[in-house]
């Protein structure tokens, strides 16, 4: 099967320029000028934005918290992606206390394999690391593919490691060559503020937020980085949000420490006041949405490549499952629906009115997530030989984003009624139209989990 897109402005991280591009099977065979080659299927791409299919490098499908499970599956929420030009997903598999990696593996596989229409990787979660543990991380790194290890410094009693866990698998990870990732939130202090504001009886939703302040965050990212330089292995922080935050990192790089950044769309373009409102349940999320100044943090952070990602943090709980805190924000699934939204919105909200280029969007939302984990070249760029991920994207056409038309299984929009510019038109998955004209080309179980490799020096 052959396809030849013609006359497309082919967009990367690093290049701007029109051209053709020619794909046998699953993969780019060559790129130029007015390509004379035969081809099965021909797409005009004249008006058009061609970029390689976005990478979401943090997801949550069917994952189990708090007495429930996220409401994506892999096969709603990997055909969702595809929608909004996501290609790729790295979801997390999460070890339980006292069981081994391989058994977690196997759980997430059970649910994956077989029913993901667009490509999947995984994380691994590691809640609880011990001597038996140890002997794991190789084996997921050179068996399995498995080149990340996520780390939680809050959920205490259930995801949350201590110090003394960290410390001990950075070690292990930086000398398999691997790579771990934080949630970084002081664990012990949220602990703390949620059982005071619990016991003064302040129970609506705004105090979610009051219960994880700036500081939480700030203390925890400085923490990871001191321990990660200490060790030596790479590290990665996930979904940060605020300037506390990120001027941690930017201490970090004082002492030509190199952190990897990843912040979620939600922060970029929604803040606290939500929570006030009577649907404030919609947007519990950990950590939470932040102030006006953390945005403008956020998207100066991206331009000065303090950011290195734009993900999403997908983890959407239907308004049924949000209704169990109605009480109490403690009981709320903390969670948003964004998988089918992260590109689209940035686009609008990001390139269209000129706070970060072409080529920045490109970086944040497929290249830099590829190079980071382990997938580039095969995903994250159009090149010959890479996997054929393309996006057609109509830089004009304006839409407005709600839940009575998204894809994600989830009863609710965070964005209803955005109005956008910028829309996803065409999206090919290793070669094959898998998304066009709103509707999905590609069958149940198309997605295939991709290995990874060990981490490199970027």
């Amino acid at each position: 099967m052959t396809t030849l897109i013609t006359n497309g402005r082919i967009v990367t991280a690093t290049d701007d320029y029109v051209a053709d591009i020619f794909i046998d099977g699953e993969t780019v065979a060559a790129i130029g000028k007015n390509l004379s080659l035969k081809a099965d299927t021909i797409i005009d791409a004249s008006g058009l934005l061609v970029m390689p299919g976005g990478i979401d490098p943090h997801v949550h499908l069917d994952m189990p918290f708090m007495g429930t499970f996220s409401s994506d599956t892999h096969e709603t929420g990997t055909r969702a992606a595809l929608f909004g030009g996501t290609t790729t997903v790295i979801d997390f598999v999460l070890q339980k206390q006292g069981h081994s990696l391989k058994e977690a593996l196997a759980e997430w596989n059970s649910r994956a394999r077989g029913t993901a229409v667009g490509d999947y990787s995984f994380h691994m979660a590691v809640t609880d690391f011990n001597e038996k543990t140890r002997p794991e991380i190789r084996e997921m790194i050179e068996k399995e593919g498995i080149t990340s290890f996520k780390t939680f410094m809050a959920y205490k009693g259930a995801l949350m490691i201590d110090d003394r866990q960290m410390v001990a698998l950075m070690q292990e990870v930086k000398k398999q060559g691997g790579l771990v990732t934080v949630h970084a939130t002081n664990g012990d202090m949220i602990d703390y503020l949620v059982a005071k504001h619990r016991g003064e009886g302040k129970l609506s939703p705004l105090y979610h937020y009051l219960s994880q302040p700036e500081v939480t965050e700030a203390e925890a990212t400085g923490r990871f980085a001191d321990m990660a330089n200490y060790t030596g292995c790479p590290g990665y922080v996930v979904h940060l949000t605020c300037e506390g935050a990120l001027n941690a990192v930017r201490d970090a790089t004082k002492r030509n420490q190199k952190i990897f950044v990843e912040t979620c769309i939600q922060y970029l373009v929604l803040d606290a006041s939500l929570y006030e409102k009577e649907n404030g349940a919609n947007w519990v999320m950990s950590p939470p949405l932040r102030e006006k100044k953390d945005q403008a943090a956020l998207w100066a952070g991206i331009e000065q490549g303090l950011v290195n990602v734009v993900a999403t943090d997908h983890c959407p709980f239907m308004l049924e499952q949000k209704a169990i805190g109605k009480d109490d924000f403690s009981k709320i699934p903390n969670g948003h629906p964004a998988i089918e939204n992260r590109l689209e919105l940035l686009y609008s909200e990001g390139v269209h009115p000129g706070r970060i280029s072409l080529n920045r969007f490109v970086s944040v939302t497929s290249t830099q997530p590829a190079k980071i984990f382990g997938l580039f070249p095969k995903k994250g760029t159009i090149a010959v030989g890479s996997d054929a991920d393309i996006i057609l994207f109509n830089p004009d056409t304006q839409h407005t984003i709600s839940a009575r038309t998204h894809h994600m299984n989830v009863d609710y929009s965070g964005y209803e009624g955005w109005k956008l510019t910028g829309k996803v038109q065409t999206v090919l998955l290793r070669g094959k139209v898998a998304i066009d004209k709103g509707k999905c080309l590609v069958e149940k179980g198309y997605g295939q989990f991709v290995k990874r490799k060990k981490q490199e020096v970027l």
